[in-house]
């Protein structure tokens, strides 16, 4: 079915009808088996699609076969931005437990990981779920999410550099807001915080507060994109999934900005900035990343 083809309204009633379907029937459909919470322009795209060519690990509910849509939903954005939908709501994403047999199924919103309260609201709602991380180079995670901004005419700075200088005066007061309003939703938080959302080590900390250690599985972009029947198979271990061969068309790299080298001088400061994150992040972990490598 050609989405195009089709007006507006209609599109906008079968979504209608279908998520009060999804509603209507939330207590016959379990959460997530596991989340993939981020980060944000760091591959969680390209990772959650090639973990759909695994057969059991299902969509989101509707499968995108049942609309006229060209791919499955990959987040819900419940624990950040629509967490005043409450549960009946998220539930209605996922497929019922008569569906389900043999089979997991999640969600990916790359928003989850910098978001101050969604480590807090997962713990409590679906404190079972196993959290999968994917992280990316901060340097070019921050200029990938900044070229994209620029790319959908979202943000007025022509340049990166000017972004960066921007971006504390942005950010001032809107994690507190976030904390402390209901509902509040801050465009500059999610988008804006370029340099902010590469510093993992304090973010993923948050999440330990709320789920144990051995419920976590972190992979690293470069390695992911290298070699992705090796890290799904790592991933379909780490959810007690068998290993199966992905077909040679499985991996597309989803939201590639389009490269544009970096001023030396940005990059070592980037380099310098983020040089006591990575090494946080290594102790944390007790891993290497491969950006932090000679």
């Amino acid at each position: 079915m050609n989405r195009a083809m089709l007006p507006g309204p209609v599109v906008s009633a079968g979504r209608g009808v279908i998520r009060g379907y999804g509603m209507s029937t939330a207590a016959l459909r379990p959460g997530p088996d596991f989340l993939l919470i981020g980060a944000k322009r760091g591959g969680s795209t390209s990772l959650y699609y090639t973990l759909l060519e695994h057969p059991r690990i299902m969509p989101l509910f509707p499968n995108a076969r049942l609309l006229p849509k060209a791919n499955h939903t990959k987040g819900v954005h419940y624990f950040d931005s629509h967490y005043d939908r409450g549960a009946t709501w998220y539930r209605s994403h996922f497929p019922a437990s008569a569906r389900r047999s043999g089979k997991v199924v999640g969600e990916g919103s790359p928003y989850y990981l910098f978001h101050p309260l969604a480590a807090e609201r997962a713990g409590r709602d679906v404190p079972d779920a196993k959290i999968l991380l994917i992280l990316r180079d901060p340097i070019e995670r921050a200029f990938s999410h900044y070229r994209e901004r620029r790319r959908q005419s979202a943000e007025e700075l022509a340049t990166f550099e000017e972004a960066l200088l921007a971006e504390n005066d942005r950010l001032a007061g809107e994690r507190e807001r976030i904390v402390s309003e209901p509902g509040y939703r801050s465009y500059a938080h999610e988008q804006q915080s370029y340099r902010a959302q590469g510093e993992y080590a304090p973010h993923l900390r948050r999440w330990m507060e709320h789920f144990p250690a051995e419920r976590f599985h972190v992979l690293a972009a470069e390695e992911f994109y290298a070699d992705p029947q090796k890290a799904v198979d790592g991933v379909a271990e780490f959810l007690g999934l068998p290993p199966a061969p992905l077909p040679p068309s499985a991996v597309k790299v989803w939201n590639a900005a389009p490269s544009q080298e970096l001023s030396p001088h940005t990059r070592q400061s980037l380099a310098e900035h983020y040089a006591p994150f990575n090494e946080d992040l290594e102790k944390l972990l007790g891993r290497t990343f491969p950006w932090t490598r000679p």
